[in-house]
């Protein structure tokens, strides 16, 4: 389980992971989740109260909006296996001049 938290204004780095899926769930602030695999994109919209999964093999990027930092609490099932599980992808073409 992790709790963190992405500044105003910032951009996660766009990841893929391996072998866990991720449960999250958002504490506080607003923002999006662009998500890609099994041939289907989507962006979800992240505010206080959502949860969402995100299946192994799914490239995800996440980016804050609005004045407050973006606090997700989040779980790996099952547990993070070591630093070589997330693996860097191309994010969000539509983000990539935001």
């Amino acid at each position: 389980m992790a709790h963190f938290c992405l500044g105003v204004g910032k951009l996660s780095l766009a990841v893929v992971h391996r072998s866990v899926e991720e449960l999250w769930y958002v504490v506080s602030g607003q923002g999006e989740m662009w998500r890609q695999g099994d041939g289907e994109e989507s962006i979800v919209e992240l505010k206080r109260g959502v949860g969402l999964s995100i299946p192994p093999g799914v490239a995800f990027q996440f980016r804050t909006l609005g004045g407050e930092p973006l606090e997700v609490i989040a779980v790996t099932l099952p547990p993070w296996p070591g630093a070589e599980e997330a693996r860097r992808v191309p994010g969000c073409k539509q983000w990539d001049n935001a």
